[in-house]
């Protein structure tokens, strides 16, 4: 064992401790939280404007701070693309971390000098507690790959910009960047298939422990691997014993990733957004992931379908129920306020706080009121897949409102590693395993206002190829797991990736 793993176990025990003692008393620590975030922007143009000064509990703080979007908070940002201080937190960001926006382009979220230790900070702690747990350490000792966005980052108003992911590259502890791959140069490279390439070439021949990032492109790495070698992960990287993962629910990607690394290893999820390191798993005979409460954000929960009501229950941490879909909404040392993040959790544990992703918010299907969320569709095709030893590599889901003939339906876009002998005996196991989760959806199925979903067979590679059509293969790109409308099966169509 090498000076880094050593040193690591002693270390990695008392935070672990540390952590475990504040999620004891998280609802009090959340309070603190907030009065902490309102007094560092007292004096900024948003506290003026919200009457920071008349805030005294969680109740006026309601009264005063809205819940918004992006594009309710954009003229605050603007102003700070304009070069103005004390906007939303005090001075300027030190970043702006850019993301795909829906209606106004690109978002620019800022990061704080404040903020930015919470998104450094809790990926350490999932990997020490990840060490308490496991007393693997060995990782520290080997190659750590990253796969993330450009570091390459560009100024707008003295401020750097860029993505998340290239932004912390340049906050990796010196104790790992020793380690770390692929080289800088190659991080620069902006196109992505070029780039796992270059990093496939790089890493081949490497002592590779711990590889890290969002599991679809993670599976475009090992491909190419594979495709190089002929070898299985496991034989290429016969120390790799750790995979952290975060950005999209890993069950979908578990089997493909796991056959082709050849054997089980280690897992840790982390939930890490531009707006905040949310939450992250520090137990691994538990399900869910620890929220994380002391690092300058204060959470609020509104019940789901309430979201787009004009006045929706806001709720802290103590006033949380189990099993119940929430919208997360942030208010952070980063100067968001009232931010609804689009995301939706549910608490699978309450002491200590520890929550599942469920979806987005504007990720559903209620096109006839049935409101599918991302959570139940994920279930019913992988539980039925897992039962039929089927695999699948990627799916989407879209309404189908006007069919040439018959009745509407949900229309499933999926693409498969392990086709299914009888697709249409597939899809009504599907329909029936969605219909028990889903009451809406049985009863417009029952009462014949929907038929059964229907499963259209996708090209090998389909997804990789629309998203290399959009400009967003690779980073922290996502395809949605549901859409509202059809636009994503127009594109299928335009682009001829579905099977005759």
């Amino acid at each position: 064992m090498g000076l880094y793993a050593i040193l690591a176990k002693p270390y990695a025990r008392y935070i672990s401790k540390r952590i475990a003692k504040n999620s004891l008393k998280a609802v009090h620590l959340q309070q603190l939280e907030l009065f902490k975030l309102i007094a560092n922007a007292f004096n900024t143009q948003f506290g003026r404007d919200h009457s920071f000064a008349s805030i005294n509990d969680y109740e006026s703080f309601k009264q005063q701070v809205p819940i918004r979007d992006y594009e309710q908070l954009k003229p605050y940002i603007d102003k700070i693309l304009k070069g103005e201080s004390n906007v939303l937190w005090k001075g300027k960001p030190i970043y702006l971390s850019t993301t795909s926006g829906t209606t106004s382009g690109t978002k620019y979220i800022p990061i704080t000098k404040e903020s930015m230790p919470n998104h450094i900070n809790t990926a350490k702690y999932a990997l020490l507690c990840y060490i308490a747990r496991s007393g693997n350490a060995a990782f520290a000792d080997g190659k750590m790959i990253f796969l993330s966005g450009s570091p390459v980052l560009e100024k707008v108003s003295g401020i750097l910009k860029g993505r998340l992911s290239g932004i912390v590259n340049h906050h990796i502890p010196n104790f790992l960047r020793r380690n770390q791959m692929p080289s800088y140069e190659t991080n620069c490279i902006d196109d992505w298939e070029e780039k796992v390439a270059k990093i496939a070439e790089e890493t081949v021949n490497k002592d590779m422990r711990l590889i890290s990032g969002i599991p679809p492109w993670v599976q475009m790495y090992f491909d190419k691997l594979i495709e190089n070698t002929g070898k299985k992960i496991k034989d290429i990287f016969p120390n790799f014993s750790l995979f952290v993962h975060g950005g999209v629910n890993f069950e979908p990607y578990r089997a493909k990733l796991e056959a082709s690394i050849g054997k089980k290893v280690d897992t840790v999820e982390t939930y890490p957004a531009s707006e905040g390191f949310i939450a992250y798993q520090d137990r691994f005979d538990e399900e869910g992931l620890l929220l994380n409460i002391t690092a300058g954000i204060f959470f609020e929960f509104v019940p789901a379908d309430e979201i787009f009501d004009d006045k929706p229950s806001r709720l802290h941490l103590g006033e949380v129920e189990l099993q119940k879909n929430y919208a997360i909404i942030l208010n952070t040392n980063a100067g968001l306020w009232g931010y609804n993040i689009g995301d939706t959790v549910k608490f699978v544990s309450l002491n200590p706080y520890r929550i599942i992703v469920t979806g987005r918010t504007k990720h559903f299907i209620s096109a006839f009121g049935e409101h599918v969320i991302a959570e139940e569709v994920e279930r019913a095709i992988l539980d039925i897949a897992k039962k039929e030893a089927i695999e699948i590599i990627e799916f989407t889901v879209v309404p189908q409102v006007n069919p040439p003939k018959g009745l509407p339906y949900h229309e499933w876009f999926v693409e498969f590693e392990k086709e299914p002998k009888d697709l249409n005996s597939f899809a009504l196991k599907v329909d029936s395993c969605l219909q028990k989760m889903n009451s809406y959806y049985a009863d417009l199925i029952e009462g014949k206002v929907l038929k059964p979903l229907e499963i259209r067979i996708m090209q090998k590679n389909a997804f990789i190829e629309l998203m290399k059509s959009k400009g967003k293969l690779g980073g922290q790109n996502k395809v949605p797991r549901l859409s509202n409308n059809r636009d994503i099966a127009s594109e299928f169509e335009a682009l001829n990736l579905i099977e005759k």
